[in-house]
């Protein structure tokens, strides 16, 4: 689910900046990493990860084919909030703030992830991934705490939370219903059963 997520919102970045002559990547923007750049970066970091509780689920999902029937059984998705510091790497803070204001503009466009980014299998699924931009952060983190773990210095950033299903394992398998009367063999099978010797008893037809 993870690396789903990282291609998407990187997929997004590149649209927003549109030329190949500006990186997107995926590392923690470290001192030592900054003093290493020598080519206009945006930075996607991805520094915490956490469930969304209020979209816990319990029970079973059950899909119905065309005619209304169950056809399977999954557990619940079980959600996760990625929290993303955006940010933009150049030889001048003018730059900086051009390639910011252009990733901003491009990603304050979808409330969700588009289909044309979102992995296969979670476009399979239906599933609906919200996208936030610039939303305040949780009162027991603040930026400048992300920015004192990582050894940098405070620069402009955009937080992005991307709200992602983890899809349970495979379906369990949910047979159709029982439509015809059970057939009963009642053929000795200590012997070779004869056509005279056999006997078929038809059960009292059970209707799902």
């Amino acid at each position: 689910m993870i690396t789903q997520i990282d291609e998407a919102l990187r997929a997004l970045v590149r649209e927003a900046v549109g030329t190949s002559d500006v990186e997107v990547v995926l590392d923690a923007p470290t001192k030592d990493w900054a003093a290493r750049r020598n080519a206009p970066t945006v930075d996607v970091y991805l520094y915490d990860l956490r469930e969304d509780m209020r979209r816990r689920a319990h029970g079973v999902v059950e899909p119905r084919d065309a005619n209304g029937k169950v056809s399977a059984r999954y557990r619940p998705p079980r959600h996760f909030r990625l929290s993303y510091l955006v940010t933009a790497w150049t030889q001048r803070p003018e730059d900086e703030h051009r390639l910011l204001d252009s990733v901003l503009d491009h990603l304050v466009d979808f409330d969700t992830l588009p289909s044309h980014v979102l992995d296969p299998t979670l476009a399979a699924a239906g599933a609906r991934v919200p996208l936030m931009v610039g939303l305040p952060p949780p009162e027991d983190r603040g930026f400048a705490d992300v920015w004192t773990a990582l050894g940098g210095e405070l620069k402009p950033s955009i937080d992005v939370v991307i709200d992602a299903p983890l899809l349970a394992g495979p379906a369990t398998p949910f047979g159709p219903p029982v439509e015809e009367g059970l057939l009963v063999d009642l053929a000795d099978t200590r012997g070779s059963a004869t056509d005279s010797g056999r006997q078929q008893h038809r059960a009292p037809e059970v209707r799902a």
